[in-house]
């Protein structure tokens, strides 16, 4: 009897193992839900990022496009073994400014909130106030790290943003209960 319930193990393993592993690959050919905001200052666009710390992001605005692709790492735990990897672990996803949009990338600012959005900024110039920063014709790199959300070094077309952590909670999801603990999955 006992090899009869091992062998009911072993298929359950290998059962729960191919869930979670398609149940993974669907979620990383999925792209990241956002949500693109425009105010008279700038363009804000909120990405869905559960579990994501600030380094394991990375954002790029290219011709009139963000991109947003994130690299999470599964904790190990001791004493736990492996059951079901369903989570996808590397995320992508994109959004596209609007027609006319001049933006000023290398002004870009990111965030990584408690509530698992990654929030990026793209303030808004004045077509007439610089050529090259109209969407579409700048390329700009946007990498999440710690600490404060400022400007990096620019080079001839390409520009880098840290990306903030906080413990802000995104005002466009209402949803979120304000006491969410960060390390809630």
């Amino acid at each position: 009897m006992s090899r009869l319930r091992e062998l009911g193990e072993s298929i359950g393993s290998t059962v729960l193992d191919g869930i979670g592993r398609a149940s993974a690959r669907v979620q990383e050919r999925k792209p990241l839900p956002v949500d693109l905001l425009e105010s008279e200052e700038s363009f804000l666009a909120v990405f869905d990022a559960p579990g994501v710390e600030a380094p394991d992001v990375a954002v790029r605005f290219e011709h009139g496009v963000l991109n947003v692709r994130i690299d999470r790492f599964r904790e190990f735990y001791d004493d736990y073994e492996m059951r079901l990897p369903g989570r996808g672990m590397s995320l992508d996803g994109e959004v596209a400014l609007p027609d006319g949009a001049s933006v000023d990338p290398a002004g870009a600012t990111a965030t990584v909130t408690a509530n698992g959005t990654l929030r990026v900024e793209l303030p808004k110039v004045e077509p007439s106030e610089t050529v090259d920063t109209e969407v579409g014709e700048t390329t700009t790199d946007v990498e999440v790290g710690g600490g404060e959300a400022t400007p990096a070094e620019e080079s001839d077309d390409t520009h880098e943003t840290d990306v903030d952590e906080t413990d802000e909670t995104d005002e466009t999801d209402a949803a979120a209960p304000e006491d969410r603990d960060e390390d809630e999955e």
